[in-house]
């Protein structure tokens, strides 16, 4: 299946969960009244919220370039994963709000019905698959909004099993249980959003990619067996994608369509990886010396 069909896919799939989970934990606190249960249906009705919101993303970020967008949509999907990390931040700060709130008081209810303890599984389980499933489809199509989604839902198997601990403590006898175990949870939350945050700010400014990847770039324009060198290596993020440009240097006698078919070679190797989108190559005749010394380069060859 094409990039599109599977984020819309993945969108929609997410979106069906979070809605019947939201459905299913509201009936459940309707009838126990359990506040751990209320929680978890608030929380899977913000996640319903912005599910509808990741949909609407991923079908924008999806959509053929035009003549506006050239180069595509794919920019928005960084703007949709930092709404995502909004989400995550007013989670976590929620937990922890109410964890420290019920600490203060000194007093913590905690439901222990079979249908809150079921309840809470369920959704336990739902949200590894959806965790895993997000996990693999965002690596798969370099979707950083999917990875986000996936971030998001381990929080929420976090916020179930400590509901569950809440309630395993109270049933033991330690009713404080609860509250301790969100707190450690809270914080888990807001460190993921944290994740989240900085590596999308990362595509919208423009960072590198990672030291391995710039090396493997470097290593494909240097294989071909008539470049001699290689300098001013640029490659950065424009949105989830990567854009290079670089200058290669060759025999000066060549005719100009052999140095056509060596840029051309070049652009095809190194737009062959998955991460790469654009490929900008200038050719110099190494025997006019125009090239510099480019210290990040010669690093990036010694590596081992």
């Amino acid at each position: 299946m094409s990039r599109r069909g599977t984020l819309r896919r993945v969108g929609l799939l997410v979106l069906g969960v979070n809605l019947a989970l939201a459905a299913l934990k509201g009936v459940v606190w309707f009838t126990t009244g359990s506040l751990a249960v209320q929680g978890e249906a608030v929380n899977s009705a913000a996640d319903t919220a912005y599910s509808l919101v990741i949909v609407a993303g991923l079908y924008l970020t999806t959509r053929p370039p035009d003549f506006e967008h050239p180069h595509g949509h794919e920019r928005i999907e960084p703007f949709v994963s930092l709404f995502v990390a909004a989400g995550i931040f007013l989670a976590g700060g929620v937990v922890l709000w109410q964890a420290i709130g019920a600490l203060a008081a000194g007093t913590v209810a905690v439901t222990q019905g079979p249908y809150a303890v079921g309840v809470l599984l369920l959704s336990a389980v739902a949200k590894y698959g959806l965790y895993r499933y997000c996990l693999a489809a965002g690596t798969e199509t370099n979707s950083p909004a999917l990875v986000a989604t996936a971030k998001d839902n381990r929080n929420d198997i976090l916020t179930a099993g400590a509901a569950l601990v809440g309630v395993a403590g109270a049933t033991a006898g330690y009713p404080l249980a609860d509250p301790l175990a969100a707190i450690v949870v809270a914080v888990g939350i807001l460190y993921t959003g944290y994740e989240v945050v900085r590596d999308n700010v990362a595509y919208l400014v423009g960072a590198a990619p990672p030291e391995d990847l710039r090396r493997e770039i470097l290593e494909r324009a240097l294989a071909h067996d008539q470049v001699r060198g290689a300098h001013d290596v640029i490659a950065h993020y424009v949105g989830p994608e990567i854009d290079v440009s670089l200058h290669i240097e060759v025999e000066g006698e060549l005719t100009l369509y052999e140095a056509h078919n060596i840029e051309t070679e070049v652009i095809k190797s190194v737009q062959a990886l998955p991460e790469v989108d654009d490929v900008f190559v200038h050719v110099d005749p190494k025997e006019l010396g125009e090239w510099k010394d480019d210290d990040e380069v010669e690093r990036l060859a010694d590596l081992e």
